[in-house]
């Protein structure tokens, strides 16, 4: 039980990534505050923890809305009297290159993958314990590597892994680590039309060396390990979690 006794804040909890990390955290002892644009969404996953023992909050708002998040994070603060562990998991995604991308969707790309990393961390940040506090973001491999038609999405992913190495430092003296979670193509929400197409589907699972794809419960396992004290000495860093997606192109050229 790494976790008892322990507070985590989750954005993005109320489905994929999100929910699978918030039931890991409890069932390793945690108390879960969840929060989500999605109150059904996030009340549900509340529900599931509750079910297995374990202590969980619902919240509902915009990781990008700074009266929202401080709201929420009061409201965590005031029922569990503590936070330990951020998890900036909130994102959405887009697929067009820059000059077929239209402004309105770079925009909110950018304002809720990136501005809702920068608010929930500016408001939560100062709620954290000193020394042991741990924050984990959630990039992407396509912020480490090239990937076609990703223009907005890159670009707020790769601004997060560089938004992860600034906050460690800045927060390194406080005995606050800061590090990223960066999958590969896992299959949620926001990819779901990708494999649609059968055939897209296995070139897609064609592109990871390891011969599949993670599951989120593989993301969750990483961010556990990166908010736990086996990372005590890990911080600043991009960890991919991509079955070798990253690493280069699999075929015998």
């Amino acid at each position: 039980m790494r976790f008892q006794g322990k507070t985590v804040f989750i954005t993005g909890a109320g489905s994929g990534i999100g929910r699978a990390t918030a039931l890991a955290f409890a069932a390793e002892g945690a108390r879960v505050a969840g929060y989500d644009i999605s109150a059904a969404a996030c009340e549900k996953t509340a529900g599931l923890i509750g079910a297995s023992g374990g202590e969980a909050l619902a919240l509902a708002g915009d990781v990008a809305d700074s009266i929202d998040v401080q709201l929420a994070i009061s409201e965590v603060v005031k029922q569990f009297g503590a936070l330990d562990i951020l998890f900036n998991n909130a994102g959405i995604a887009a697929r067009e290159r820059v000059t077929e991308q239209d402004e309105a969707t770079w925009d909110e790309v950018l304002r809720i993958n990136l501005r809702g990393v920068y608010v929930c961390s500016k408001y939560a940040i100062p709620h954290l314990r000193r020394p042991g506090g741990a924050v984990v973001n959630t990039a992407s491999v396509v912020g480490l590597v090239g990937v076609r038609n990703r223009a907005a999405y890159a670009t707020s992913k790769g601004a997060i892994i560089t938004l992860t190495k600034n906050m460690a430092l800045d927060y390194a003296g406080e005995g606050i680590r800061v590090n990223a979670v960066c999958p590969g193509f896992v299959r949620t929400g926001l990819t779901e039309g990708l494999f649609a197409d059968p055939e897209r589907g296995r070139a897609i699972t064609a592109m990871h060396p390891l011969g599949g794809l993670a599951e989120v419960d593989d993301i969750a396992r990483a961010v556990l390990f990166l908010a736990s004290d086996d990372a005590r000495m890990i911080t600043g860093q991009a960890l991919a979690v991509d079955g070798g997606f990253s690493v280069g192109r699999p075929e015998d050229v």
